[in-house]
């Protein structure tokens, strides 16, 4: 089963090309790379299911512990949020179900989707850029990071970048905290510390209540003055599991694209090469434009869905 991240990756998709337009001059940038990717994704898993999923809003309960959760993001630009509907759009004519919970993130609804799914003895991948997810990883659940490689990071892979195997990632995060969603962690601990911690430990809550064993002195007496932050994060990092909002999941399987539903929909937005590449059922074909990549944000950081200079 493929579960995407939808705003990731129109997020993604946004920041990696810049000046595709249809001939009136509204954006396709987004609608381009996101189409591109989804198929990519499904020609590499050739998945039995698949869904989008959209963020819902902030989950009210992480706001209250943490007020200023996410509060440092900026707005979405204009260009950007004005394709969201045409996204929508194309994935209805694909009929690929498209979920969003209203007050709940991406990543919840993916967690949930994930955990059931192999409750009916499937195999997950979820294409995604966020690390939270990296905790529902395990030998049937893998992250396909929305880049030109394609990455997929299993348990091994988890642990070769972070230190500390998927089921240890909200212990380690409790203790780092996460910059990209403004949640504060341990000053004075890093990656590194905060995963020897782990393991040393085996969990933060019997790091804490062992915590007159910590050396050296400095770092026992930095979690010993962090104890709530450190339980907070706890609270904050672990994802729902719970969600059932979502489709049935006979209406996820795979059906192939139909060029009578599709067709007029990217001529209509001028993606000629998507209208040519479902006609030949071939490898994606070059974009209409040779498209430059955007200076990189922090929405952006630094994976790009296809490198331009190769298109």
């Amino acid at each position: 089963m493929l579960i995407v991240d939808g705003t990731a990756v129109a997020y993604r998709a946004f920041y990696a090309i810049a000046g595709l337009t249809t001939s009136s001059g509204q954006p396709t940038n987004a609608v381009f790379g996101f189409v591109r990717m989804f198929r990519q994704l499904g020609r590499l898993l050739q998945p039995s299911h698949r869904v989008v999923v959209f963020d819902g809003g902030l989950p009210a309960e992480r706001v209250e512990k943490c007020p200023e959760y996410k509060a440092q993001r900026t707005p979405m630009p204009d260009d950007l949020r004005s394709q969201f509907a045409p996204i929508e759009e194309y994935l209805a004519q694909a009929q690929i179900p498209v979920v969003r919970v209203l007050g709940q993130e991406a990543d919840d609804v993916m967690a949930s989707m994930s955990v059931a799914a192999q409750q009916l003895g499937m195999s997950v991948a979820m294409a995604t850029s966020d690390k939270d997810l990296f905790q529902l990883v395990t030998d049937r659940v893998c992250i396909v990071s929305p880049s030109k490689a394609l990455d997929k990071m299993g348990p091994n892979e988890v642990f070769e970048k972070t230190g500390v195997w998927p089921d240890k990632i909200v212990d380690w995060q409790s203790l780092t905290g996460d910059a990209v969603d403004n949640i504060s962690g341990v000053p004075g601990i890093g990656p590194k510390t905060a995963a020897r911690l782990v393991q040393d430990f085996g969990s933060v809550e019997q790091l804490l209540a062992r915590i007159q064993e910590v050396q050296p002195e400095r770092i026992r007496l930095l979690l010993e003055t962090h104890q709530d932050l450190i339980r907070r994060n706890m609270g904050l990092m672990k994802l729902r599991v719970d969600l059932t909002e979502y489709p049935p999941w006979e209406a996820m399987r795979t059906t192939p694209e139909d060029p009578l539903r599709l067709t007029p929909f990217f001529e209509k937005l001028d993606l000629h090469s998507l209208a040519e590449e479902l006609k030949q059922g071939g490898p994606p074909l070059a974009a209409p434009s040779r498209p430059k990549r955007q200076k990189p944000t922090p929405n952006s950081q630094e994976l790009f869905l296809f490198d331009p200079d190769k298109m």
